[in-house]
């Protein structure tokens, strides 16, 4: 069905609608073969509360935004390819209900449908593209996604080291490794994940150390010439500048791979 409706008049008139809702804030959407296969409304778990996201599933890419004028305008346009999604069905909450993730190797994050009903269709058609977007491609599923981040208002307190207690002065953070609402004490450090950023990100103690022990590990095992020296993917501990939305301060400090070793082994005695 998805290839019979690929060169239909009626396809190229709905993905030309959802193009001009996005206006010139989205990316065209109009490809060869691409199909669009349907449209709703689900509730997104954003870091402050959920929100309702317009979400269109088209037979090789996911995309949402935020709902400035229901059917006429959206902003915000995101886009996921299908070969990069995994899904999996979560319990309600008190809050929400009908509830799943939807995992990839950039981003995850919790929606929720209206009804039963609605979550088994959306899971139904979104296994269904996948499944064949892979046997076309011959690629294999993903299995490598990142945290979810858990909203802020999951805890009053540091995650990491249940000391420190949220206020309007003491800001909550997310660790971009584990996804967890930590301190600023608890996340000074920071470290480069290519898959996630080109920069390095924000992340907290404990991931840091075990980000830094995998890398240290690889490092050993790979040939002499080859592996020898960390790649400077670690930053300092006594890093303040925040990344964009995290707030300010200084410069980024990035450590040598001889300092990077020499602290790891002395956070470890």
């Amino acid at each position: 069905m998805m290839d019979h409706l690929a060169n239909t008049e009626i396809n190229s008139q709905r993905i030309a609608a959802v193009e001009n809702c996005f206006g010139a804030s989205g990316q065209p959407l109009a490809l060869p073969g691409r199909v669009l296969l349907g449209e709703g409304i689900l509730t997104k778990e954003c870091r402050k509360k959920p929100k309702p996201r317009i979400f269109f599933l088209f037979n090789d890419i996911l995309v949402y935004g935020s709902i400035v004028i229901n059917k006429r305008k959206y902003n915000s346009q995101h886009i996921i390819p299908l070969e990069d999604v995994t899904l999996e069905t979560l319990p309600d909450t008190l809050q929400m209900k009908n509830r799943w993730m939807i995992k990839t190797s950039k981003k995850s994050f919790v929606v929720s449908a209206a009804s039963l009903t609605e979550r088994k269709e959306w899971i139904s058609h979104l296994e269904e593209c996948i499944k064949h977007l892979l046997t076309k491609t011959g690629r294999q599923p993903c299995t490598e996604h990142a945290a979810p981040w858990i909203p802020d208002k999951a805890t009053d307190i540091c995650m990491r080291c249940t000391q420190t207690k949220f206020s309007t002065l003491t800001r909550r953070h997310h660790c971009r490794k584990c996804g967890f609402v930590v301190c600023a004490d608890c996340s000074r450090q920071r470290f480069l994940m290519p898959r996630l950023s080109p920069k390095p990100l924000r992340v907290c103690n404990l991931c840091y150390r075990q980000l830094l022990h995998s890398e240290i590990l690889t490092a050993m095992c790979q040939p002499e010439g080859i592996g020898s020296s960390l790649h400077s993917k670690a930053s300092s501990s006594f890093l303040g500048q925040e990344e964009e939305g995290e707030g300010k301060g200084t410069a980024d400090i990035t450590l040598s791979s001889e300092i990077q070793r020499e602290r790891y082994c002395s956070s470890l005695s």
